[in-house]
C-alpha cells in the first residue's frame, strides 16, 4: 500500500442524504464501513467534513445582518456537529475514533494538537479533524489540505457526488468531459472546481496529490488507494 496515511475529506451535504439538510444516519454508517475497509487494510485515516448541510458561514452573512466572521465560526460549529456525528458512527462500526478541533471544546473533543493526532493515526485510530481551521474566511477544504500537510498525509481524497473533475459541470451539461489527471495549475483555473484556490496552492507547495472520486461506489476510495485510477481524476 504506497498510501499508508491518508485524509479524506468530505462535504457537509453528502450526510444530508435526499432530505438535502441534517444528517442521513444511513449515509453515515455507508461512510463508517467505507472508512472500516480503509483501516482493515492497514491505512491510517483522517477525516474532515464540512458543514453545509447544517449552515453555510457565507450564506449566513451574506445579507449583512450576521457579520462573516460570526457566520464562519457558526459554519464551523457545524462542523463540530457532523465530527461528532460521524465519530459515533465509526464507533458503531468498531473502529477507535479520536476528534480534535480547532476551537477547544473539551467536553466534546480534544483541542487539535498535531503530535497527538499522528500518535493516534499511528495507533490506528481515526482522526476527524472539526471546527476547520479555526479562522474565519478559511473553507474546509484548505482546512482539509493544511492537515493532510501536517499530518505527513501522502494523498488527499476528497469524496464527492461524481467520478472526477469535469471541464465543465456534467449534470448542467451533458458534453462535459471527465479530465483524468490535471496540474495545480489547470486545477487553478475558473472554470475547474476542485478545491479552493487557497487549499490547491497548499498541496501544490507540498506536493500532495488531490483524488477526487465518487463516494457512493462502494469500495471505490480502497481501488483506488491499490491503484485502480479508472472512477476518479487525479491533481499532482
Amino acid at each position: 500500500m504506497a498510501n499508508k496515511r491518508v485524509l479524506v475529506k468530505f462535504s457537509g451535504e453528502a450526510l444530508a442524504g435526499e432530505a438535502g439538510h441534517g444528517i442521513d444516519t444511513q449515509i453515515l454508517k455507508y461512510i463508517a464501513r467505507e472508512i472500516k475497509s480503509l483501516v482493515d487494510a492497514g491505512i491510517e485515516v483522517g477525516i474532515v467534513i464540512g458543514g453545509g448541510n447544517i449552515i453555510r458561514g457565507v450564506t449566513a452573512a451574506q445579507d449583512g445582518i450576521i457579520k462573516r466572521t460570526s457566520g464562519d465560526y457558526m459554519g464551523m460549529l457545524a462542523t463540530v456537529i457532523n465530527g461528532v456525528a460521524m465519530q459515533e458512527a465509526c464507533e458503531y462500526m468498531g473502529l477507535e475514533v479520536r476528534m480534535q478541533t480547532a476551537i477547544k471544546m473539551e467536553q466534546i473533543a480534544e483541542p487539535y494538537i498535531n503530535r497527538k493526532a499522528v500518535r493516534h493515526l499511528e495507533k490506528g485510530r481515526v482522526v476527524i479533524f472539526a471546527a476547520g481551521t479555526g479562522n474565519p474566511f478559511f473553507t474546509t477544504d484548505t482546512a482539509a489540505t493544511l492537515r493532510a500537510v501536517e499530518i505527513g498525509a501522502k494523498v488527499i481524497i476528497k469524496a464527492t457526488k461524481v467520478d472526477g473533475v469535469y471541464d465543465k459541470d456534467p449534470v448542467k451539461y451533458s458534453d462535459a468531459v471527465k479530465l483524468d489527471a490535471l496540474t495545480y495549475d489547470e486545477a487553478l483555473q475558473d472554470h475547474i472546481k476542485v478545491m479552493d484556490d487557497t487549499s490547491i496552492a497548499l498541496a501544490k507547495d507540498n506536493k500532495l496529490p488531490i483524488i477526487v472520486c465518487d463516494m457512493s461506489v462502494p469500495g471505490n476510495i480502497l481501488d483506488i488507494l491499490n491503484g485502480n485510477m479508472n472512477n476518479c481524476s487525479i491533481v499532482k
